[in-house]
């Protein structure tokens, strides 16, 4: 509780500004915000589409989880980046931003996860990684809370274990349909983590990462639209 207050009054008083390391240009600011802003009302009307074609009430809770964290991943990533670009004097707001930004994308990798582990039958050890990926998300949000931008290898390593570690019970499932999506969507995420780093080396290179973040959520909601709901036929009889 102690560190607890002490991180809100360094937060209040002495918040430290977002990217302080590097300061994108006008040009890259306007990339990194249209790149995932283009993407929030597709992903709005995919979650959508999910939600309908569901046939019970998991399918239903299960298509919310995972269309909010879609969602919120393009929401937040573009407003930060606004505030970050027209709001950067006011580093308060631009800080509390960027860490929303980070935070959200726990709840994103959970999201992406629930899917295949609420809708396919898994092991019974396996069944617990239906709930410790969530516990993964709240570990890792409170982490950011607390040491926001003063780790951020110890950050980049815990964002990777929490995508890789599901990994590993995803693959042992008895109906192996979509895996090979969801293996290629997650190979297109560590592609991307090489510009993630780049930031002031490569130019526009968060903008490129957001792009390979745009195709490999496609990759990873396409395999989810045809191998766990209905397929094309049955969405021309549904309407």
């Amino acid at each position: 509780m102690r560190l607890l207050q002490e991180r809100l009054r360094r937060f209040m008083n002495h918040p430290a500004p977002a990217n302080s390391r590097y300061k994108p240009t006008c040009y890259e600011h306007a990339a990194n915000c249209y790149t995932h802003a283009f993407l929030i009302f597709p992903a709005i009307v995919g979650s959508a589409l999910l939600h309908r074609l569901s046939d019970d009430r998991w399918e239903k809770i299960t298509a919310w989880m995972y269309g909010m964290g879609l969602c919120a991943l393009f929401i937040v990533s573009t407003v930060f980046h606004i505030v970050s670009w027209k709001k950067s004097h006011l580093r308060t707001m631009e800080h509390c931003f960027h860490m929303c930004d980070r935070m959200v994308i726990y709840v994103f990798i959970a999201a992406s996860y629930a899917p295949w582990l609420n809708l396919r039958e898994l092991g019974p050890l396996a069944s617990h990684m239906r709930w410790f990926i969530w516990l993964m998300a709240a570990g890792g949000t409170i982490y950011v809370f607390l040491y926001h931008e003063r780790y951020k290898i110890v950050e980049l390593l815990f964002y990777l274990a929490m995508g890789f570690s599901p990994a590993l019970v995803v693959i042992s499932m008895n109906n192996t349909d979509g895996l090979q999506e969801v293996a290629w969507g997650g190979l297109i995420y560590c592609m991307g983590v090489v510009f993630f780093k780049s930031d002031g080396i490569i130019p526009f290179a968060h903008a490129i990462w957001h792009m390979f973040v745009a195709i490999a959520a496609a990759v990873h909601y396409y395999a989810i639209w045809k191998y766990l709901y209905r397929s094309p036929a049955d969405i021309i009889r549904h309407l």
